[in-house]
């Protein structure tokens, strides 16, 4: 049997009812006849979207440690905010070890409730070795996604996991994780930090968009994201402000669309990539704005900022590194 050492943060999976009352990680792992080595670690019992940067780091801590004592990982939160958690041990706890993050749609009240199939499908992915390598990985529905990813794209639907433009590498069949593709390259180049007192900011554009928002992100933010209309559009009069802001500040353009990558050089007007890429801005290639914001904070946060200026060149090649093309 391998072992796998879970973490449990509360969510809906261990919801009692639809008060802020949450099930110990015992009481959550109780239905499962589990197969493996288990070692729980009852980290948190809250929403996940009270979880805070500091909890982040904790727990990446944890799990670093983990790993590296030979266990496989498991995380179980809410899913409000999973595909970040992922994302973010992604870039922190870089290792050979399978880690599954998981959670549930449905209280473990309601009928159809989902959390003990994608604990259990979690604990399979995280105890094979045929897993190892593969980065952090999203485990929900018995589908399998990098957490690069890895999106929620529904409000309720019990399949609200996704990967657009890629789909799942993977699926769980008969309790057996069968992987079908592997990323190419690892999410980051080497092991980022995570300061909980770094701030990036992140501004979604909108249609008549005056940039008063813009106007915010003052010294108190260290680095910013747009996200931008289409493949990374910004309205002319803004193109000013926003190369401002970079002069100063990393400012990382993303779309706000949900799925494809930022262009480069398809639109050449005022306001178009093209315009925005050469007034300084970086581009986020095929990270979400959420994700977007998650690399550059962990960047800034492992020395990329600096007392005269910040290191744009390493910035750019490390969302380079994730854009498809090989180039770093």
């Amino acid at each position: 049997m391998a072992r796998v050492t879970v973490f449990t943060l509360g969510g809906t999976i261990s919801a009692r009812g639809g008060d802020a009352a949450r099930m110990s990680g015992q009481e959550v792992l109780a239905e499962l006849g589990a197969d493996h080595d288990v070692v729980l670690k009852d980290f948190r019992r809250v929403p996940s979207s009270t979880l805070s940067h500091e909890d982040l780091a904790a727990l990446a801590a944890e799990v670093r440690a983990t790993v590296a004592a030979g266990s496989g990982v498991v995380v179980v939160q809410g899913t409000d905010t999973l595909e970040e958690t992922a994302f973010t041990l992604d870039l922190l706890c870089t290792t050979e070890q399978p880690i599954a993050v998981t959670g549930a749609m449905r209280r473990p009240d309601l009928p159809g409730a989902d959390g003990p199939a994608n604990l259990a499908a979690a604990l399979a992915v995280a105890a094979d070795p045929a897993c190892r390598n593969l980065g952090v990985l999203v485990v929900v529905g018995d589908e399998i996604h990098t957490a690069r990813l890895a999106r929620k794209t529904h409000t309720t639907s019990v399949a609200t996991f996704a990967s657009p433009g890629a789909g799942p590498i993977g699926g769980v069949v008969e309790g057996e994780p069968r992987i079908l593709l592997r990323p190419a390259v690892p999410a980051a180049l080497c092991p980022l930090r995570l300061d909980p007192d770094v701030r990036v900011a992140l501004v979604t554009l909108s249609q008549g968009d005056r940039g008063e928002l813009l106007d915010a992100v003052d010294h108190r933010f260290q680095g910013l994201v747009v996200a931008a209309f289409g493949a990374g559009h910004a309205p002319a009069w803004l193109v000013d402000p926003l190369a401002e802001l970079a002069r100063r500040i990393p400012v990382v353009l993303a779309s706000r669309t949900g799925g494809g990558t930022t262009l480069s050089r398809t639109y050449r007007g005022p306001g178009s990539e093209y315009d925005l890429l050469h007034h300084g801005l970086i581009p986020a290639g095929p990270l979400d704005p959420a994700k977007a914001r998650i690399l550059l904070h962990t960047l800034l946060s492992s020395g990329a900022a600096g007392p005269h200026g910040y290191d744009r060149p390493r910035i750019t090649a490390a969302f380079a590194h994730l854009d498809g093309t090989g180039v770093a």
